[in-house]
């Protein structure tokens, strides 16, 4: 989720009435949605045999709902069906579903990765949620006649920050970007730039304040609640900050000594 919470203004500030706010349409990071058109009726796409008999088998994994796939369920696949499938047949079906939109949404979601029976067995490396975030927005841009990219930079800011990964590992991880995404991933870091500053500001301001949470909540009208959250993000950052700090200090230190030994 990202971070919204904004810099309170003074106390002594004169409240100002807020601004009516539009009816919200879709949820974050997903686009609006589409009122129905009247189409003509399609006939139904054909299902690959394969994929209907792992969705008679694994419904959890292939029905109503998708969910990513771990990493080798080829191979289970095969070793626990090695009657039922063909290594060639199997490999062509697989691929259908992960290049499928509803399983590509699955992956840009953020879920973990789960096994046949539906259990979550491992995250999703952050460069595919990446890819399938931006191959989702692709998709759905060109279908539509609205402005798709403010719903894919709310997924991308929530992808960076549950990586964990600073900018530049990101940005290594994720590689070989074209104009839009290297565009939209700007984007994305210059408002987590802003929300970190937000919310420095906002711990700074808290401890010079000599107040409690719930003292400086009531002083600026904020939810106390709402406070402990950011400053304890802020506080991670801060050590995560440190830390890094320290480890490149560390680092340079070792160079110097090899150095002076060589």
């Amino acid at each position: 989720m990202t971070d919204t919470i904004s810099i309170p203004p003074a106390p002594t500030a004169v409240p100002t009435a807020p601004p009516q706010r539009q009816a919200r349409q879709g949820g974050r990071g997903r686009p609006p949605a589409r009122q129905p058109q009247q189409n003509p009726a399609r006939a139904p796409r054909a299902v690959h045999p394969v994929l209907q008999q792992l969705f008679e088998l694994y419904p959890k994994m292939f029905g109503a709902k998708f969910l990513p796939l771990k990493l080798g369920v080829f191979q289970d696949l095969l070793a626990l069906h090695p009657e039922l499938f063909k290594r060639d047949e199997l490999k062509v079906a697989l691929g259908l579903h992960a290049r499928s939109t509803r399983y590509l949404e699955s992956v840009a979601s953020g879920l973990q990765r789960h096994d046949l029976n539906g259990e979550p067995v491992e995250p999703v490396a952050p460069e595919h949620v990446h890819h399938a975030i931006m191959e989702v927005f692709r998709r759905r841009q060109a279908r539509s006649d609205q402005d798709l990219r403010p719903y894919a930079r709310v997924q991308l800011i929530e992808a960076i920050q549950a990586s964990g990964l600073s900018r530049e590992d990101y940005l290594l991880c994720v590689r070989q970007q074209d104009d839009v995404a290297t565009a939209l991933l700007d984007e994305a870091f210059s408002e987590l730039g802003e929300q970190a500053a937000k919310r420095e500001a906002l711990r700074k301001m808290f401890e010079a304040s000599g107040k409690t949470v719930a003292e400086f909540a009531d002083m600026y009208g904020m939810d106390p609640d709402e406070v402990s959250r950011t400053l304890e993000q802020a506080n991670l950052a801060q050590a995560a900050q440190a830390a890094a700090a320290a480890k490149t200090q560390e680092a340079a230190a070792e160079a110097s000594e090899a150095s002076e030994a060589s």
